[in-house]
């Protein structure tokens, strides 16, 4: 139980600085991620603009290049300090003083209720433990009418699953990761739970999967989910 342990906290120590290259290193992994995030983004276009933009778990900023539409602020948010670091030396230089950069559990918002017009999760939900409580916090902190975007990958669907060995796991155990193990670990959710959490949650939405556009767990990689927060008026 120790070692397991410390592997765990030396695998968070050293998140931030292999994050990138366990993602985005392989052409054909690097490929499939990036279609995640314009998956996500494919709704929205230039002429769409949200004044201010809430990126939970934005990690190393990898989503931000995907975004199509305009913004006068986007904050991204991350538990982890050193990835945000990592996130800041990529893309200041790109979007100038529009960007805010704040240390926040996932689960447990210091923003007060109504405070942003879009809030993006990709790759997220299914790390955090009672996402239903999340979800919940998610939706106080969005605007009325405004949006809410998820990505999750489809793990367990077959697809997803057989991906896995095709690459990921391969690169993380190269690195020193104990890819099984760290997988347990951080994917806590199933898609199919938290596509039921969604769906019930926020009836108001649209759906995307990658890379087949039908509705199947176990043929794709990625499920997107748009919602637009209905909320009563005071």
């Amino acid at each position: 139980m120790e070692n397991e342990d410390q592997a765990w906290l030396d695998y968070r120590a050293r998140f931030a600085d292999v994050y990138d290259d366990s993602n985005y290193a392989s052409p054909l992994q690097s490929m499939v991620m990036r279609a995640s995030h314009r998956l996500t983004e494919k709704r929205f276009q230039a002429s769409h603009h949200f004044a201010r933009v809430l990126e939970i778990g934005a990690g190393t900023g990898e989503h931000l290049g995907f975004v199509r539409h305009t913004f006068d602020k986007y904050v991204l948010s991350d538990l982890d300090a050193k990835t945000l670091a990592v996130a800041k030396s990529k893309l200041d230089t790109r979007f100038s003083d529009k960007l805010i950069y704040e240390t926040q559990s996932g689960s447990g918002l210091q923003y007060a209720d109504n405070s942003f017009d879009r809030l993006i999760a990709t790759h997220v939900l299914e790390h955090i433990y009672q996402p239903h409580l999340a979800l919940k916090e998610w939706r106080r902190v969005i605007k009325n009418g405004g949006v809410l975007s998820i990505l999750i990958p489809t793990d367990p669907g077959i697809a997803w699953r057989l991906g896995r060995h095709l690459g990921p796991r391969k690169n993380a155990i190269a690195q020193g990761i104990p890819y099984d193990y760290v997988m347990a670990r951080e994917h806590v959710n199933s898609c199919n739970n938290l596509m039921a959490l969604l769906r019930y949650y926020f009836p108001d939405r649209a759906e995307a999967w990658w890379p087949f556009p039908v509705s199947s767990i176990d043929l794709n990689l990625f499920f997107v989910f748009h919602a637009v927060i209905r909320k009563a008026e005071s």
